[in-house]
């Protein structure tokens, strides 16, 4: 026998939002996250129905020192392709209209299930953005650290950018220090689609319960088309295997030094929160993009305390988009609580 209550709202939880003047009571997001990496995210349209092809030089053509009287071979470069693909995230709300019409409240009843619907869905994104792998689920899409998950050089390119803080349990995590920009790292959605959280009030239809009866229902529908395309890896880095219950003491990490060696991992230069291109090629774009460090709470909490030492002139407080916040060499250091304590050891 189905769980009415597990997927569509009942009058025990119609009851459970009036106030004691039986209107719809404020309710208290006690799940909500801050996950300002989608206040970051730079979305650019994909130039595949499924994604974004992204074209990438691998080896550069050799000449050759030639002497009088004797040629020299032809050389060429070499290209590949990767495709990052994306992710459909898709959802309906069901309120039978009985319930939601109790009271006279509709609107503001169906807005609060609104609500939780797109904070549910931003905290699935933030997530995938981060530890989301296609090649173990092949419906979403392929977020950083599977792409950066190795600090063995062997195994992957990306291990250079790739820090080990010394963790070596599973109560570990993560800093990220992110170039935005659309020769970097961006976000992406399929051609020709909308980008975005979409949300349609479909009003009002009659739907069918587990037994196949019919009842009449407000539905809403939310869907998210989105991907994560790395056109260049040079401009990301990890630090990894930060144990979060060791962040003081003589065996915590020392942050500050991970943090300048990754910000030289960057092939550019940070001035202000934008990579000045430092390459004598003049080809090469000038700016590359827009800095930013992500940090969970935990993480971000120690970092603030070594920002109020005023000894400290890496690290500074200042005020960025109207807000105060934590810099490194004034790139701005974000919280993402999508960020997980529990990561295992990166080797």
């Amino acid at each position: 026998m189905a769980i009415l209550g597990a997927t569509a709202l009942t009058y025990a939880d119609w009851a459970k939002r009036l106030d004691d003047n039986y209107r719809i009571a404020t309710i208290i997001e006690l799940l909500s996250q801050t996950n300002e990496i989608l206040e970051d995210l730079m979305v650019v349209e994909g130039n595949l129905p499924t994604g974004h092809k992204t074209t990438v030089r691998t080896a550069l053509p050799q000449a050759t020192w030639r002497l009088l009287n004797q040629g020299v071979p032809n050389a060429k470069s070499a290209t590949a392709q990767i495709v990052d693909t994306c992710g459909n995230l898709e959802t309906y709300s069901v309120i039978d209209k009985d319930i939601a019409d109790l009271n006279g409240n509709t609107a503001e009843f169906r807005l609060s299930e609104v609500k939780a619907f797109l904070e549910g869905m931003s905290q699935q994104v933030s997530a995938t953005l981060f530890y989301g792998n296609q090649f173990l689920n092949p419906e979403r899409f392929t977020g950083l650290a599977p792409r950066y998950s190795t600090v063995t050089a062997a195994s992957a390119a990306t291990a250079a950018n790739v820090l080990d803080a010394g963790g070596v349990g599973s109560t570990n995590t993560s800093i990220w220090g992110v170039v935005w920009g659309s020769d970097t790292t961006h976000g992406t959605f399929p051609k020709g689609k909308i980008t975005g959280l979409q949300h349609k009030d479909m009003g009002e239809w009659p739907v069918a319960d587990a037994s196949g009866n019919t009842y009449q229902a407000y539905r809403d529908h939310f869907k998210w088309e989105i991907g994560l395309v790395v056109r260049d890896w040079r401009y990301n880095f990890r630090v990894a295997n930060i144990d979060v219950t060791a962040l003081t003491g003589v065996n915590a990490a020392n942050l500050i030094n991970l943090l300048i060696r990754g910000v030289y991992r960057w092939p550019t230069a940070p001035a202000g929160t934008t990579v000045i291109q430092t390459s004598d090629t003049p080809e090469v774009k000038a700016s590359m993009g827009r800095c930013v460090l992500y940090a969970n709470r935990i993480v971000r909490t120690y970092l603030d305390i070594q920002a109020a030492n005023k000894t400290n002139v890496l690290l500074r407080l200042e005020e960025w988009n109207g807000k105060p916040i934590t810099t490194f060499r004034g790139v701005p250091v974000r919280t993402c609580d999508a960020l997980l304590n529990t990561e295992s050891r990166v080797t």
